[in-house]
């Protein structure tokens, strides 16, 4: 599985990035797909998740209320709509695959940890200027 991020860039804080990742695999509704950020210096954070069906989001703290995590199965795509950027923001996002299901309870207890997902992106850098 090979994910492709893109949509990164350079935004005043306030203002609004939308990230995309492809997935390159055929049965798209096989993986629960997420979104990680390192800033330099830092481990690497959580920020939101969306699970096989698509049905259910889960956010980071840093996240809430102003990202938005989807999937396109069509275009075999997960999307992060980011608004109302802050320079705390600014890292290199990350999006990460999980490749079967683990389970109600066991991806509740996981789907926020790094070592829990199976396929890593190589990311795409946000930069916000206060």
């Amino acid at each position: 599985v090979q994910l492709q991020a893109s949509g990164g860039g350079l935004v005043q804080a306030e203002g609004s990035l939308r990230l995309s990742c492809v997935v390159s695999r055929r049965t798209f509704s096989d993986y629960a797909l997420a979104w990680f950020r390192q800033a330099p210096g830092k481990q690497r954070e959580f920020v939101a998740a969306i699970d096989w069906s698509g049905r259910s989001a889960y956010y980071g703290d840093s996240a809430k209320g102003r990202f938005t995590i989807s999937r396109d199965g069509a275009q075999k795509t997960v999307n992060l709509q980011m608004n109302s950027l802050k320079p705390e923001d600014a890292a290199v996002y990350y999006c990460a695959a999980k490749g079967w299901y683990t389970g109600k309870q066991y991806w509740e207890d996981r789907y926020y940890v790094t070592d829990y997902w199976d396929y890593w992106g190589r990311g795409t850098l946000v930069t916000v200027s206060s």
